[in-house]
């Protein structure tokens, strides 16, 4: 009688040699590009406990997206969808003699419970990047800086990526300048959010849809237009100027239509 293969769980992946051997080389440059910019190597367990995140993070996270598991003592865990709310809980554990501001970097596995997309799988390698301690521009640069030399490390130049970059301060600014406010600046987000996505018709009429007249249209069509419009945000020019220092400004775009 044929014996039945049993296969791999739905959602996961094997890693031959050859995959591995990739995995690895993946690894070694994003180790050698965080540990040049003076960050930390830290690992946290691939179980938590799901009230971690029930506190932390969504209600969707909790209980649609994770993979929930009942120990043997009754306790509900989770394999983790995430490594935020485990960094927040070990930082607070030690946050009286832990230095700052705190450069840590992770590399693992993490899961999600839901239909795997197209290129994605439930289980899946994040590499996370964090400086805590700072919320200085220049910070932000940092992690954006160290972005673009693992491009570069892996033989992606600035002519094959880009980075692009907006500031959420200086958009409700151009907002507010042109008479938008309140409850519609969301919903006036996602018509900028939308503007790659559609023809300039279809976009015409749903901003009209949202509730913008059409001067605030217009207005808003030349803010998106507008690719010098970074330099009336000091933070901006701050930005910029921290990435021309580290030697990476050739690889960012200031796009307004970039919202979230």
């Amino acid at each position: 009688m044929k014996k039945q293969l049993i296969q791999a769980v739905k959602g996961t992946r094997d890693f031959y040699p050859e995959q591995m051997a990739l995995r690895t080389w993946l690894y070694n440059k994003i180790r050698a590009v965080s540990e040049r910019f003076g960050y930390q190597e830290y690992e946290g367990p691939i179980l938590e406990c799901i009230a971690l995140y029930a506190a932390k993070s969504g209600e969707e996270l909790v209980k649609e997206q994770s993979f929930v598991l009942t120990d043997r003592g009754g306790d509900e865990l989770t394999l983790r969808p995430e490594l935020t709310p485990t960094l927040a809980r070990m930082v607070a554990q030690k946050q009286n003699v832990l230095p700052k501001p705190i450069r840590w970097w992770s590399f693992g596995p993490f899961w999600r419970y839901e239909r795997p997309q197209k290129g994605r799988t439930r289980e899946f390698f994040q590499w996370n990047i964090d400086i805590i301690g700072s919320n200085s521009i220049q910070a932000d640069a940092e992690i954006a800086a160290i972005s673009a030399e693992f491009f570069r490390s892996v033989g992606l130049g600035p002519d094959i990526v880009r980075i692009q970059v907006n500031n959420r301060r200086l958009m409700d600014a151009q907002l507010r300048a042109i008479g938008v406010s309140g409850e519609l600046v969301s919903a006036v987000f996602k018509v900028i959010d939308k503007r790659e996505k559609m023809n300039d018709k279809t976009w015409t009429e749903y901003a009209a849809s949202v509730g913008l007249s059409q001067a605030q249209i217009e207005a808003l069509r030349a803010m998106l237009g507008n690719r010098e419009l970074w330099k009336q945000s000091d933070e901006l020019v701050a930005f910029f100027e921290s990435l021309a220092d580290l030697g990476v400004d050739d690889y960012f775009d200031f796009e307004p239509s970039v919202i979230r």
